[in-house]
């Protein structure tokens, strides 16, 4: 299993060319990123984990921006979303913003992908709430067109468009590998198995680890894909130690993204050093 770094990636931290930086340095995997377009000040959406929002998620940079800017100065770290909410985005403009990112990261882009939990949020971009898994169904269809077809088009309920020429292509071939961010559910499984290369589930929500593998698996056979080719990964939130990471490994998972403090430099460094051996040993 391979270590990445996850940052909320606000203006009061480190810029993310930089953390990417140092995150290639110490070895570490992957770095990502999420993403939040605003957050509603009149917000009536309970944050699921209780209490009030969290400062950081006021604060977050743009995501594509942001690693564009971290791909022109690594090489070999990946770079993911974590993750972009597709549903807030038009797909035709997203698709060559996918496949820009990817050919300046020279294929180094992880597509990590939602459809949110904000309600007010998906309003204000024109989705309703009770619609967005078919929003995000067709967006992710829509795009995976653009990015494979020389004259694409693509008729749905919330998207709609006829031959249309979309460059650049990606560099990855057939895309960017699209990994769902989900509640862990039957239906965040289904979807997977229905549009995505990898799953990225809340482990904390899954009380049969075995089952909903399998579970995964037997989508996976039925949509008439080979059952196991799904890479699993996980994001810590909190400060992980090394039997937690362990156990993720032991689980399957071929990443896990470590949350850094949304701090500056002179805290995120240290925190950074004292995972470096852990990868080394979990690798």
């Amino acid at each position: 299993m391979k270590l990445g770094i996850f940052s909320f990636n606000t203006e009061y931290t480190m810029p993310a060319a930089e953390l990417a930086v140092a995150c290639e340095e110490r070895g570490f995997e992957s770095l990502w990123v999420p993403e939040h377009t605003h957050i509603p000040a009149s917000r009536e959406t309970p944050w699921p984990a209780g209490g009030p929002l969290p400062k950081e998620y006021i604060h977050m940079s743009d995501p594509f921006s942001s690693l564009a800017a971290a791909a022109a100065v690594t090489e070999k770290i990946l770079l993911g979303t974590g993750v972009s909410l597709v549903i807030e985005h038009e797909p035709l403009y997203q698709a060559k913003q996918v496949a820009t990112l990817d050919r300046i990261s020279n294929g180094r882009f992880l597509f990590g992908v939602g459809a949110g939990w904000i309600r007010e949020e998906m309003q204000n971009h024109g989705t309703p709430p009770n619609r967005r898994w078919q929003v995000f169904k067709e967006h992710i269809e829509a795009m995976k067109a653009l990015w494979t077809q020389e004259e694409a088009s693509y008729h749905g309920e919330f998207v709609n468009f006829d031959r249309v020429w979309s460059y650049p292509k990606p560099l990855t071939v057939p895309h960017p590998p699209i990994i769902l961010g989900s509640m862990s559910s039957k239906l965040g499984r289904q979807r997977v198995a229905d549009h995505c290369d990898g799953w990225l589930p809340i482990e904390t929500l899954i009380d049969d680890w075995p089952a909903a593998v399998a579970d995964l698996n037997e989508r996976m056979e039925k949509a008439g894909r080979a059952p196991g080719s799904i890479p699993i990964s996980f994001f810590c939130i909190d400060t992980p130690d090394e039997q937690r990471l362990g156990r993720y490994r032991d689980m399957g998972a071929v990443r896990t993204a470590v949350r850094i403090p949304t701090e500056g430099r002179e805290v995120i460094l240290p925190f950074l050093d004292t995972y470096v051996e852990i990868a080394q040993r979990l690798a």
